[in-house]
């Protein structure tokens, strides 16, 4: 564990309560060279409403996750992401794992294990350091 990871995702837990979600609020930091080159918490697009599951308690379908918003905010910005590491509060899924891996993110950390662990695996196996830290 590297000396920042653990003040890192206190950062991105802080940064997970700006979700409108109710069933998780999920955050994540992408560093880069000790800088915080993005950040992101789960949650509809732009433009849409703040209301991220149905009248059943369902998350709606095109909720973004927090790693996906975070990517994305990074490729507007113009920064770069390559060699980077990830810091996020629970651990990614599969679709996230794969934006992981093309984004040029070397390095991803987490807090809680999601249920499903084929993005931890997929990230692994593309050669990507994965750390859980309590």
């Amino acid at each position: 564990m590297e000396k920042f990871d653990s003040r890192y995702l206190e950062m991105a837990e802080v940064w997970a309560k700006n979700s409108y979600c109710k069933r998780r609020q999920v955050g994540a930091l992408i560093v880069k060279d000790r800088m915080i080159i993005s950040d992101g918490y789960n949650g509809t697009p732009s433009g849409f409403e703040n209301i991220c599951e149905d009248e059943n308690g369902v998350t709606k379908p095109y909720v973004l996750h927090a790693e996906a918003n975070a990517i994305t905010k990074v490729a507007k910005s113009g920064n770069s992401s390559q060699g980077s590491t990830l810091y996020v509060t629970a651990s990614p899924c599969l679709e996230c794992s794969k934006l992981i891996i093309q984004s040029g993110i070397k390095r991803v950390v987490y807090r809680d294990e999601y249920r499903l662990t084929d993005g931890v695996d997929l990230l692994r196996r593309a050669g990507i350091e994965v750390e859980k830290v309590d």
